[in-house]
């Protein structure tokens, strides 16, 4: 694929699954797309957008929290990921502003999250995948039944959830300037309004016809 002035969040879709089979990968790009995009909503508010602006921007949103780890399963090391995925980015003709907030979400790229969507995806990666935890060590296995309570008492928890950076959640909030209970409540929020896609609506805990 040549470059492209399409920035939209279908034909990020499209490259995600071009790049990853994986479920687990497709629904924590989902879900990190749903706190992404909510932000990005807020943003536009903010801001005072309206039509296309406010589309175009949201859409922004959206297309960068899908395609953070798009290039994970075949680029998965450290010295690959998220490099290799940003290049073949630049390939495509994505805008710079997506590409530095995809190397910025690694710490270890060095590279400063500067714009309010670097910081944003930062802030959403890890929670995002924790909340999805969350969900699913629940009976019901339903983002309806986490709250903020019980979030901060699994992230004490250092046994669950092993592979989350519980420090990139904190700190993404710092970043942010939004208070960490305010943060969590928000990815939730957003969330449990994308609980069906996301498959944490409670149909993981019915007995299988």
């Amino acid at each position: 694929m040549g470059i492209s002035n399409d920035h939209s969040r279908s034909r990020a879709w499209d490259l995600l699954n071009e790049y990853t089979k994986s479920q687990s990968l497709l629904k924590h790009a989902l879900a990190v797309e749903a706190c992404v995009r909510a932000y990005g909503e807020n943003e536009a508010m903010r801001m005072g957008l309206t039509g296309h602006e406010r589309e175009a921007l949201v859409e922004k949103y959206s297309a960068t929290g899908l395609l953070h780890d798009f290039d994970y399963e075949r680029y998965p090391t450290p010295e690959e990921h998220p490099f290799v995925g940003v290049k073949i980015l630049a390939e495509q003709g994505w805008p710079e502003e997506i590409r530095t907030a995809i190397l910025g979400h690694a710490e270890y790229s060095g590279v400063p999250r500067e714009t309010h969507l670097a910081k944003v995806l930062f802030a959403c990666d890890e929670l995002a995948g924790f909340l999805t935890a969350c969900s699913l060590v629940k009976p019901t296995k339903s983002i309806h039944d986490v709250d903020v309570a019980s979030v901060k008492k699994k992230m004490k928890d250092k046994a669950f959830a092993r592979g989350v950076n519980r420090a990139d959640i904190t700190t993404g909030a710092e970043e942010l300037g939004v208070p960490l209970e305010e943060h969590i409540t928000f990815c939730i929020d957003a969330m449990r309004r994308n609980a069906e896609v996301l498959e944490l609506d409670g149909r993981l805990a019915q007995p299988a016809v």
